[in-house]
């Protein structure tokens, strides 16, 4: 999963919410110098990981881009899936997806002195161009796998995906609604032993 569900799966808890967005950058044993509630947030973040990469549903859905995005397919789904949980927010909370982000965006602001260096690096650009609320439109999801294929030397080819997002568009957004059930029940039944 990208940003927005990682953020999204970690409940009410800010520090839970900012360990989980930042883990990727973090390998092995080093989320040990974290705090507590960021420690969580990191071994929620590889939990969710885990288990997206290895169900059958998620498989399906990058199975369609495999032929021609190769080991970058998982994160272009990941991607893809973000856009329907934007797209689709009222399904999933009560608040609006503008007002939950805000609010992530000053709980960063507000926790800046523990952020990893990679975060403090993204979070400037991610606030200004505002990319969790981008996801709702597929313009912003082309923006974002633009932005990554970049930072492949445009090797990736992520730039192009949209293409097969609105080739299979129904497909993918199925795929996602089946799948994001039982991720919820995984994350909350994770955040429970942590």
């Amino acid at each position: 999963m990208n940003f927005l569900a990682h953020i999204y799966l970690s409940g009410d808890n800010d520090l839970i919410k900012i360990g989980n967005f930042m883990a990727d950058g973090i390998r092995g044993k080093h989320f040990e110098s974290y705090p507590l509630e960021i420690q969580k947030g990191i071994i929620l973040h590889r939990a969710i990981d885990t288990f997206t990469d290895a169900h059958p549903i998620f498989r399906q859905s990058t199975k369609k881009l495999h032929a021609k995005y190769h080991h970058y397919a998982g994160v272009i789904v990941d991607v893809f899936y973000d856009h329907f949980l934007a797209k689709n927010w009222k399904n999933y909370s009560n608040e609006k997806l503008e007002e939950f982000v805000a609010r992530f965006y000053q709980s960063l602001q507000d926790n800046t002195a523990i952020l990893s260096e990679r975060t403090q690096q993204i979070m400037p650009y991610m606030i200004q161009q505002n990319w969790l609320v981008s996801y709702q439109t597929v313009e912003g999801i082309n923006q974002i796998l633009t932005q990554m294929d970049h930072r492949t030397k445009n090797e990736s080819k992520m730039r192009f995906a949209t293409n097969e997002l609105s080739e299979f568009y129904s497909e993918f957004e199925n795929e996602f609604t089946n799948f994001f059930e039982e991720l919820i029940i995984h994350s909350n039944n994770k955040i429970r032993t942590l």
